[in-house]
């Protein structure tokens, strides 16, 4: 040891050198050991030969995109000290030595342990979502299975855990991820010592599961610090997450682009058609002049009385987002969409996601007997927001923020020609509210309360 230190005083230089503990000293030989393939035991003994050194060093600073000096400088131990990936920088591929994939396109995981700093809820949607992010953009599809082996068995553990390589505690390391492969091929490990976080609090275990996912499908490590893919750990607002272009080239290296109608696995999720005759919809809001229309995984915006449409993963959007939206409503004048699923709503400005969401239900005024919002619609002129649930409906004042007195109220009773239950409603053209009902839509005027139209669920798609 004492002869290493004197060959790194050699190598960070003189002065350098003085603002370095030996802390610091044994703390890069180990980095440089764990993540640049150093070998203590090739270091030459020669003074003149520590250009060594300095190669792996640079080798270092070249790929985290720092100042190249060859030196431990201040900003070089800087980046050593930051949280990342357990996974070595130095195989200089966008993917694995040797390029391993899976040869199936279905792929299965399972969450053997939780982490005690989020609800099982929370692991599993995280973890979900992450799969999600990669799935979009490749041919790979995945699914969750309880017991068993799967082909990725992603778990939360402490120090050492079985695979020889052990943790370091709290910051440092935060996960590992093994290639694709029989064994322990594809196994996803998080360090259990970290706070993790579906916030920017601690470590948000989403962005993390990304990368480790993207090495259990085969990447490596990426020099683009814009790249989910790059080494080290920095929050990124989830509301506008996306891949970079340098991870979708490398992912789509290895498996492609994802398939023109590829089959799902999942058979109670196929990617719907608008021109269905049996077409049922989850739920419709109008957002500025287009009109969404949510089903599944999947959503479709029309323009009105234009040929204008498309069909879009919700994902692919709004990462955060669950699938199967229930219920959803537009303020217009003030650019909101509102998005229910269960007992959580979610906030969107001009298209993007609010800091702060998802938030409860409950705290709209609901009781704790509803379980899910079926539909939701906002009367621009009354400033009322109508929920419907199961037969009956509540209205909230949006102005005073606060749900009116007198509810719930029977469906039936209250809109004739409309109930017992309602799948989906939009306000449209200054005075019709559109119900859906399984495959059937029903145009209903405000102004005088009674039901002007019968047609498909389709209708707007022009079929």
């Amino acid at each position: 040891m004492q002869f290493l230190l004197l060959l790194l005083t050699l190598w960070v230089g003189t002065s350098a050198a003085d603002s370095l503990n030996e802390n610091d000293v044994v703390f890069a030989e180990r980095y440089l050991e764990n993540f640049y393939g150093l070998k203590v035991e090739d270091i030459p003994t020669a003074k003149s030969k520590t250009n060594f050194m300095d190669e792996i060093i640079k080798e270092m600073q070249q790929f985290l995109g720092l100042n190249v000096t060859g030196q431990l400088d201040t900003a070089t131990l800087e980046m050593m000290k930051k949280p990342r990936c357990g996974v070595p920088d130095v195989q200089h591929f966008s993917t694995m030595p040797g390029r391993p994939v899976w040869r199936k396109h279905y792929i299965t995981y399972r969450i053997k342990t939780y982490t005690p700093h989020m609800s099982y809820e929370d692991v599993d949607y995280a973890i979900q979502k992450a799969f999600q992010v990669w799935s979009e953009v490749t041919p790979l599809k995945f699914r969750k299975i309880s017991e068993g082996e799967a082909d990725i068995m992603i778990l939360f553990a402490s120090r050492d855990h079985g695979d020889y390589s052990a943790f370091d505690g709290r910051g440092g390391v935060l996960a590992h991820a093994y290639g694709p492969g029989s064994g322990i091929g594809g196994d996803t490990h998080f360090d259990n010592d970290e706070t993790w976080t579906k916030t920017q609090k601690g470590t948000n275990l989403f962005l993390v599961a990304v990368h480790e996912i993207g090495h259990a499908l085969g990447l490596g490590h990426s020099n683009d610090y814009k790249a989910i893919m790059f080494p080290t750990y920095g929050y990124i607002n989830l509301n506008t997450f996306r891949l970079s272009a340098d991870d979708i080239r490398g992912i789509q290296s290895l498996y492609g682009g994802p398939r023109p109608h590829q089959p799902i696995p999942n058979p109670d999720s196929p990617e719907p058609t608008p021109c269905d005759h049996n077409l049922n919809v989850d739920a419709v809001t109008t957002v500025g002049n287009k009109i969404f229309f949510f089903k599944g995984r999947f959503f479709w915006w029309k323009i009105p009385r234009s040929s204008m449409s498309n069909v879009r993963l919700i994902s692919s959007l709004w990462p955060t987002l669950p699938s199967g939206i229930d219920a959803a409503y537009e303020i217009g004048d003030r650019h909101q969409v509102f998005l229910f699923k269960d007992d959580k709503y979610w906030l969107m400005n001009n298209l993007k996601i609010q800091p702060n969401y998802p938030k409860s239900i409950y705290s709209l005024g609901f009781p704790v007997s509803v379980k899910k919002i079926d539909a939701a619609v906002f009367n621009p002129i009354l400033r009322k927001t109508y929920f419907f649930v199961n037969n009956q409906y509540w209205r909230y004042d949006e102005r005073r923020r606060h749900m009116d007195s007198g509810y719930p109220k029977v469906i039936t009773n209250s809109f004739l020609g409309i109930g017992p239950k309602v799948d989906a409603v939009f306000y449209f053209q200054s005075k019709y509210y559109y119900f859906f009902q399984g495959s059937s839509q029903i145009e209903y005027n405000t102004f005088n309360n009674r039901v002007t139209k019968m047609l498909k669920s389709n209708s707007w798609f022009d079929c």
